[in-house]
């Protein structure tokens, strides 16, 4: 039922309650919440915590979470995997991360999160999980719990995740796009915990914004909102990924970055990058911060127009939207704050005043962790639900 639903999630958000504030504050009286709490003991979800903090008189019994309730956080990217096991309050238990390329399938990619989670509940992070959450680098049928028609994720398009997922490891799973389990990771354990209305920009391999409006994920009727990556912000090349061109994708994240300091330093616009692509043989983003950071004209250079591509689309958003938050996510953030002025300078530039007036445009506080954490919270939602 779906007060048995709010009172796990009010153990999740708030710790140990008592039988009377879990009856306040579901609006039940106490005769009804000892029966569910009793159902919800049957089932290893709840157990009893001890006294209260005494405050004269009768000391009320705690009840809490059960403490071997236990979510997973997968976190696909584009060139990696990230797996956190939580407890019920989602605090982390364990965590692993390894390198994997998406364009290896599904087959290959679930595979090794199979083995991943095997071997954490070998080294005893957990016996049985309640609920695994999963985000992927690509739009995602938040329905049917499949990737559709990915642009980075070749052989990805309806492959059966959730369902594969649920079957292998015997609890609800959910799939969403990595960016939206971003969002809800900022929002529930990170910088943006007060946001109703909020911005989450992931800028890596590519470029994709979580949208929360009054506090709740707006994923669009068919799961595709905030895919602003494909917005077009030129009218002629770069193509992208998706087939067409000028996107914002193109032009400013990860792969473009790469592309734009490899040509830089084969055509001699930066010493300081052609002296690191002689050396490795390639340059990365982490090159052009490191040369930015030393100084070097042509990395400044990209860094800049990178944010202010990326400013304008985001401008566009905000007075649209009106967001009380704008939060900076992803592998790019390593930029420093070269990206994150020039962003912030284009959006309060060209936003009206009263939309940026209160508006912080800040990184995230959660960093690499903010998609298994998202990903556990969403676990739990489901687990929850499921539960009642």
């Amino acid at each position: 039922m779906d007060f048995q639903r709010r009172l796990l999630r009010l153990l999740r958000d708030e710790g140990p309650l008592s039988r009377a504030d879990l009856g306040n504050r579901l609006n039940l009286p106490r005769t009804r919440v000892i029966a569910e709490l009793e159902r919800l003991v049957a089932s290893d979800l709840v157990r009893e915590a001890g006294p209260s903090a005494s405050r004269g008189g009768r000391r009320s019994t705690l009840v809490e979470l059960h403490p071997g309730i236990r979510f997973a956080g997968v976190d696909l990217g584009a060139t990696s995997i990230d797996i956190e096991i939580t407890d019920g309050r989602l605090g982390p238990i364990a965590a692993y991360s390894e390198p994997a390329d998406i364009r290896s399938g599904p087959q290959a990619v679930l595979s090794r999160v199979d083995a991943i989670l095997a071997k954490l509940r070998a080294e005893g992070a957990y016996r049985r999980l309640n609920g695994i959450g999963i985000g992927v680098p690509g739009p995602v049928s938040f329905r049917d719990g499949v990737p559709v028609s990915p642009p980075i994720m070749p052989g990805w398009d309806r492959y059966p995740v959730r369902r594969l997922l649920a079957h292998e490891h015997h609890c609800p799973v959910v799939v969403d796009n990595d960016v939206n389990v971003m969002a809800v990771g900022e929002r529930h354990g990170g910088v943006a915990r007060s946001a109703e209305s909020m911005l989450f920009v992931k800028i890596g391999s590519g470029v994709g914004c979580g949208i929360l409006l009054g506090g709740e994920l707006y994923r669009g009727s068919d799961g595709c909102a905030g895919d602003i990556g494909h917005i077009q912000v030129q009218p002629h090349d770069p193509v992208c990924t998706c087939g067409s061109i000028g996107c914002l994708e193109a032009l400013f994240s990860g792969i473009a970055l790469e592309r734009e300091a490899t040509a830089a330093a084969r055509s001699g616009a930066s010493a300081a990058l052609a002296r690191r692509l002689t050396l490795y043989g390639s340059v990365s983003a982490k090159d052009v911060a490191e040369c930015a950071a030393e100084g070097d004209a042509t990395s400044l250079r990209l860094i800049r127009e990178g944010g202010r591509r990326l400013g304008g689309v985001l401008a566009g958003l905000v007075s649209f939207i009106n967001p009380s938050m704008i939060v900076i996510g992803g592998g790019l953030t390593g930029l420093g704050s070269v990206l994150l002025a020039e962003i912030r300078s284009v959006v309060y530039r060209r936003s009206l005043p009263l939309a940026t007036g209160n508006l912080p445009v800040v990184l995230s506080e959660l960093g690499t962790r903010a998609g298994v954490a998202g990903a556990s919270f969403l676990a739990s939602d489901l687990a929850f639900a499921e539960a009642s």
